[in-house]
């Protein structure tokens, strides 16, 4: 009988290109998923990979292997959906991913939540880039991931997920304290022409959104200086070497040698929890998008009374 795991192990090399990638999906090391294919090779007597260059590559009997594996395993996930629905229960594991900072701001009260309620659901959380949520939520390697998108560049959801809005997250512009715009009540993006930026590293939502929306106003935008944390980029900012625009769940402590000033127009983010519409009947997903929308009102409450 085909062992599940050693066709997850298949299936990843095949889905990422390289074991190393498959390794890194299944947060396991390489040796074990070359350990777990070895493996399968002996159980199919068929040989599964062989080498190309400094790599490897998988053989046509792996690829038609992989392809009955994908069915396989999305046909266990419905089983344990259906098993965990009948029952009732929020149990077992949960492996979830977040964005930079959803993960600080919006998932420890969520886990702990969690923890109070439900003692027998155990989650692991990684933080990952949104795009690569979304991949890995559809691959079925991810049960649940929050993302992010702009309003002013809306991110395509896959069919066969579902989507809960967490919160809207409004951003400022961040300038030095001694800016000739730090006093005043908001400032149109298209009058910070010739500004320096602070930016997250290029290939990063944050990177790209912030350079389209600065061509948007007819901007181009001069980088000088790549930090993808927030609060980094304010410590940038008070020191005088350039601005940002910070979302509000990003910001932390602002330092004494930074404002923050609304932008016109109004520029905001929107936070969304996904998940298979298949597992939706899980308890454990409902009652993890539960504990976020939760944890995502709390926030906007602490932002109302500051």
């Amino acid at each position: 009988m085909l062992d599940l795991n050693r066709l997850k192990a298949l299936h990843a090399v095949h889905v990422y290109g390289s074991v190393g990638a498959a390794a890194d999906a299944l947060m396991v090391t390489p040796s074990a998923v070359s350990q777990q294919i070895a493996k399968l090779e002996r159980e199919t007597g068929a040989r599964l990979m062989e080498r190309n260059g400094r790599g490897v590559r998988l053989t046509d009997a792996a690829g038609l292997l992989a392809e009955h594996a994908e069915r396989i395993l999305a046909l266990v996930e419905t089983a344990e959906a259906d098993f965990e629905a009948l029952r009732g229960e929020v149990v077992g594991r949960l492996n979830v991913a977040a964005f930079a900072t959803a993960t600080r701001g919006l998932m420890p009260g969520a886990l702990v939540s969690l923890k109070q309620r439900h003692p027998d659901l155990w989650v692991q959380l990684t933080e990952r880039e949104p795009e690569r949520v979304v991949r890995e939520v559809a691959r079925g390697e991810l049960d649940l991931g929050v993302i992010q998108d702009w309003m002013n560049r809306p991110m395509a959801i896959p069919d066969g997920l579902s989507k809960a809005t967490l919160l809207d997250d409004v951003a400022d512009v961040a300038v030095p304290a001694d800016h000739p715009m730090a006093g005043e009540r908001e400032i149109e993006l298209s009058a910070l022409r010739g500004e320096q930026w602070i930016s997250g590293s290029p290939g990063t939502v944050c990177h790209d959104w912030l350079v389209f929306t600065l061509r948007s106003a007819s901007l181009e935008p001069v980088i000088a200086c790549m930090a993808d944390e927030y609060p980094t980029q304010l410590a940038l900012v008070a020191a005088g070497l350039g601005c940002a625009i910070v979302p509000r769940l990003g910001r932390d402590c602002v330092p004494d040698g930074a404002r923050l000033v609304p932008l016109l127009p109004r520029q905001s983010r929107r936070i969304y929890a996904v998940w298979r519409t298949d597992a939706a009947r899980r308890p454990a997903i409902r009652a993890m998008v539960e504990a976020l929308v939760e944890s995502s009102r709390k926030q906007e409450n602490a932002w109302a009374v500051n």
